[in-house]
């Protein structure tokens, strides 16, 4: 994984060269981001009881990489820049990518699970602070990306939270929905009241998701509070 990093931090010097951002504030803010990221990524792997890291796990670094650079670009001057949703975007096909990668090489893992769930919700709080920092969208769009967070502080509160919960193809579906919405509401191609609208339509699908979620564990809860509740094992968690 080292050599994954060091080749990664180089790929994003060199784009961040070729197309320098609005000031060496952002830049540094996206180069602390790679780095956070890059530790806790790192620090995880290590603890995972993993073979190897494997290419699934690569890509969704690659990924991350990409999210990384956004923040580089945020306040960008020009509304009209294409930069910031391209590499959106390219974050959402690299997410199609290490799942389908995971499978054909037989190297799915709960940690690859969870480091790729995890790397879904940083591009979400970045495009959802990609969109606000446009200014045609409010500053409620934020809750896109507060959304995860707010759901594991709550865990530490209330221990059934972190009970995890059975896979569902809606759960991915609208995780998607909400990173093209952003993508959609980021576009130089609509004007508004259409990003708010767009914007709004995924947020409402999000919490959706979450109530979802949140009403199955309610439902559960007397297992959840037993010794023998099945909680997220934090050996492998990122």
């Amino acid at each position: 994984m080292t050599t994954s990093l060091a080749c990664l931090t180089l790929v994003g010097a060199g784009v961040l060269g070729a197309f320098p951002p609005a000031s060496l504030g952002v830049a540094l803010a996206g180069c602390i981001g790679w780095a956070a990221y890059a530790v806790v990524a790192g620090r995880a792997a290590l603890k995972a009881p993993l073979p190897r890291f494997g290419w699934a796990n690569r890509v969704t670094l690659l990924r991350g990489l990409v999210v990384a650079l956004m923040i580089a670009f945020l306040p960008t001057p020009d509304r009209q820049s294409w930069l910031a949703p391209m590499l959106g975007a390219t974050a959402l096909v690299l997410d199609g990518v290490d799942g389908a990668v995971a499978r054909r090489t037989g190297t799915a893992s709960p940690f690859g699970a969870r480091f790729d769930m995890e790397t879904d919700a940083l591009t979400v709080l970045v495009l959802s602070a990609a969109v606000a920092a446009r200014g045609q969208v409010g500053a409620w769009v934020l809750l896109s990306g507060a959304l995860r967070y707010l759901y594991v502080g709550a865990g530490w509160v209330w221990p059934w939270l972190r009970r995890p919960v059975p896979p569902s193809f809606a759960r991915r579906l609208v995780c998607v929905l909400q990173i093209a919405g952003l993508l959609a509401a980021l576009s130089p191609l609509l004007a508004p009241p259409w990003p708010s609208a767009v914007a709004g339509l995924s947020l409402g699908l999000l919490l959706w998701s979450f109530g979802r979620d949140v009403l199955w564990l309610v439902r559960e809860r007397g297992m959840a509070e037993s010794p023998d509740a099945p909680y997220l094992n934090g050996a492998g968690s990122v």
